[in-house]
């Protein structure tokens, strides 16, 4: 995968809320995303579905549950950055509308 084929199967606002919860839990179920996104839990299942495609995060069965989690660590590390980065920047896209 390129940096560019990455960042299209990120840059969607939902999948990157699911990473981040991700990033920050470890592992969630699709319950427990559903539940702190406060989405519809087909949305977040078809977002887990597109993100386990592109091979950005990873589920192993747990029962009847599936766990969801961020497939290696520099993926995990790049969203952090991301959202680090993010804050440190405050003025960055400030119009809604460039973006």
């Amino acid at each position: 995968m390129n940096g560019i084929s990455l960042l299209k199967c990120i840059c969607d606002e939902t999948r990157f809320e699911i990473l981040e919860l991700l990033q920050k839990n470890k592992e969630l179920c699709v319950n427990d995303l559903v539940e702190k996104l406060e989405k519809d839990q087909p949305l977040v299942s078809h977002h887990l579905k597109t993100l386990r495609k592109c091979g950005i995060v990873k589920s192993r069965e747990q029962g009847k549950k599936s766990m969801y989690a961020i497939s290696n660590n520099q993926l995990s590390e790049l969203i952090s950055n991301v959202t680090k980065t993010s804050k440190k920047i405050p003025v960055l896209c400030s119009n809604n509308k460039c973006c």
